[in-house]
């Protein structure tokens, strides 16, 4: 399966401004990539290009006063297949995980470990059984208690502030499900990228960059989606982070005003489709 995969992000800034923005697929991906990205800025621009601490790629912009746009697009190869469920993975005591899982044990801006969130996660699920069923089980209370209302987003929302007011955004589902991963010790990392409706009915809303986490669960990392609770099809990673605050798509270092975003994610049956025979 081939799917194409377009965004475009038009900002207006009050003055020459340094931005960074996070729009190249993730490296991981690099190999599935069957039509080269295709980074533009306009007006041109020159652009650098580093990695972060998380291993995404990052672009450094120093955008003029008045209107800035950025767009990327490409073709990613795609196995067409839901995603795994690992029933039977084993849950690594702390003692035995890797170093580098140790960080997404921790609390972040938006996931508080070390907040009443603790008691209610040991509460709720202390008793199941440990490894996948206790991920599920997390997943799916969230996906229960939390109502997903887009008139409802706020950037300030953190995970305990979602199991209190019961309602966001993907972001929120996410950071609720990642926070209650990390006090029952599994180490749970936010993503964020492109999800398409492939293999499920159209959404009747516009496309947005979508939300899910990763567990590390026997030895590996696993996609889970608190808000959509059931396997899909043809997620296409960006980023990577703690929460959603170390993967913002756009970041500028003064003022700024969003006039347009598009986000576009379609199954092609042809690298050369929409060319002429």
């Amino acid at each position: 399966m081939l799917i194409r995969v377009s965004c475009e992000i038009a900002l207006t800034f009050a003055q020459p401004t340094a931005a960074v923005f996070l729009l190249s697929l993730h490296p991981s991906i690099l190999a599935k990539i069957r039509r080269p990205e295709r980074l533009e800025v306009e007006p041109r621009l020159p652009v650098t290009t580093y990695t972060d601490v998380y291993g995404n790629r990052c672009s450094r912009v120093f955008a003029p006063a008045g209107r800035v746009a950025f767009r990327n697009e490409a073709v990613v190869a795609d196995d067409g297949l839901p995603e795994p469920q690992a029933w039977g993975a084993y849950q690594h005591p702390v003692q035995e995980l890797p170093d580098d899982t140790l960080l997404f044990l921790l609390a972040s801006r938006y996931c508080e470990v070390d907040s009443e969130l603790k008691e209610v996660a040991w509460a709720l699920f202390g008793h199941l059984p440990a490894g996948w069923p206790l991920v599920q089980a997390v997943c799916d209370f969230v996906h229960r208690h939390v109502g997903f209302d887009y008139l409802q987003a706020r950037a300030n929302r953190t995970a305990a502030d979602v199991y209190r007011e019961r309602t966001g955004v993907c972001r929120d589902f996410m950071h609720l499900a990642i926070t209650f991963c990390r006090c029952l010790n599994i180490p749970a990392r936010y993503c964020t990228g492109y999800l398409g409706d492939i293999g499920v009915p159209p959404a009747n809303t516009p496309m947005d960059f979508s939300a899910w986490f990763e567990v590390f669960l026997g030895g590996r990392w696993y996609p889970l989606d608190a808000r959509n609770n059931v396997p899909r099809i043809g997620r296409i990673l960006v980023a990577r982070g703690r929460d959603a605050a170390d993967v913002a798509i756009t970041t500028a270092f003064g003022l700024s005003r969003l006039e347009a975003f598009c986000i576009g994610t379609d199954e092609v049956f042809e690298e050369t489709q929409g060319r002429s025979a």
